[in-house]
């Protein structure tokens, strides 16, 4: 039968049939005899292929894990063809980022960066590209861009894939809205503990099968302590994502009345740019928020150095909440990132302590 993505997490992957374990094990090998379905240890593993099975039934496609997301993502820009072009974001995850700029600078490929809020930009940039990549939204700026109007848009021939980190499957199905393959990093929000690196790709059997030969072929496995965490972290995922992202709305709109504060960036605001598109293309608003201060990047500083329950730290998707200045680095300052940006990830805590938090940080960092 048809079940809800909730039940989905935490029903999938599991071993089936009397007598059999509730939980898939963690199953530590290398080796297998001739005859069966695994030749060896990177090819596949009992493990790992249960947690592909639930992300999968999630968004609609076939998964492949990998070691990391940067790992996952590096396989997708892996099937553009030696010299082929690539559309990117203007403002993205700065791995990424580093990334393209690399495969520009070593003449792999050929990069042309837009803003993805102009679909039209978009489309254009797309003639004859391989592969157009979207984040939506965007870190760390929260851009918000029309999955549905690019797919639409783009030949047979370029591939559309889109970084569903901040979103997870629970929010937001690329797939269903005409994208070819979407990439999350495990290692946030589906892990859920900031206890493991892990990334996952999802997209069509064919695609998949191309994906599982750059893993085999360039050794970007996950461990299998690591996939057992990724899946315990799955079935937690709806509720820990329902809080996480209440509180982020509450955060997000406590800062906006704040007079410290020059803007917030966070789609469930009803001002932000982006609201109306995330409203129709997402079914929340997720856990994640920037927002810059108005006197400037050494308050910024003394902000997240003064939290008591906000750790001032990078990486997001934890049941604690985190927050750093991330225009501190300068290629994030390269993207258009300002120096005094605070991005905000929202954890599980009580809602009350989070606001108490901020509003004795601020008057700590504003005492200069």
């Amino acid at each position: 039968m048809d079940r809800h993505p909730d039940t989905a997490l935490v029903q999938g992957g599991r071993p089936e049939g009397p007598g059999a374990m509730l939980n898939t094990p963690i199953v530590l090998n290398s080796t297998y005899r001739v005859g069966g379905d695994l030749s060896y240890g990177r090819s596949g593993n009992e493990t790992w292929e249960a947690f592909e099975s639930v992300m999968g039934e999630l968004e609609g496609g076939s998964a492949v894990a990998f070691a990391s997301g940067i790992a996952a993502a590096t396989a997708v820009l892996d099937l553009v063809p030696i010299g082929g072009t690539i559309v990117a974001p203007v403002s993205l995850y700065m791995g990424l980022w580093s990334q393209l700029k690399e495969r520009a600078k070593d003449g792999r490929a050929n990069v042309h960066f837009v803003d993805q809020t102009d679909v039209d930009a978009v489309l254009t940039a797309a003639q004859g590209a391989d592969l157009v990549w979207l984040e939506t939204p965007s870190n760390p700026l929260m851009q918000i861009c029309d999955i549905a109007a690019i797919a639409e848009g783009l030949g047979d021939s370029t591939l559309l894939a889109v970084d569903g980190t901040f979103t997870t499957p629970l929010l937001q199905q690329p797939l269903a809205l005409g994208a070819d393959l979407v990439v999350h990093s495990a290692t946030k929000l589906i892990g859920g503990h900031a206890d493991l690196l892990m990334g996952v790709v999802i997209g069509s059997d064919e695609l998949a099968e191309k994906l599982r030969d750059k893993r085999y072929a360039h050794g970007a496995t996950p461990g299998s302590l690591e996939a057992f965490l990724a899946l315990r972290g799955l079935r937690t995922l709806a509720v820990r994502l329902e809080r996480a992202q209440a509180n982020a709305q509450a955060i997000a709109e406590f800062l906006a009345e704040s007079n410290h504060v020059t803007y917030v960036l966070y789609p469930g605001l009803s001002w932000h740019k982006g609201h109306a598109l995330a409203a129709t293309q997402m079914r929340g608003f997720g856990t994640m928020l920037s927002f810059e201060l108005a006197a400037g990047h050494e308050t910024a500083e003394r902000l997240c150095n003064a939290t008591q329950v906000f750790a001032n730290a990078t990486s997001l998707g934890g049941v604690e909440s985190l927050m750093e200045v991330r225009g501190n680095r300068e290629s994030e300052r390269a993207m258009g990132t300002p120096h005094a940006l605070i991005r905000v990830s929202a954890g599980i805590e009580h809602c009350d302590d989070l606001i108490a938090d901020l509003t004795q940080a601020l008057a700590i960092a504003h005492q200069g």
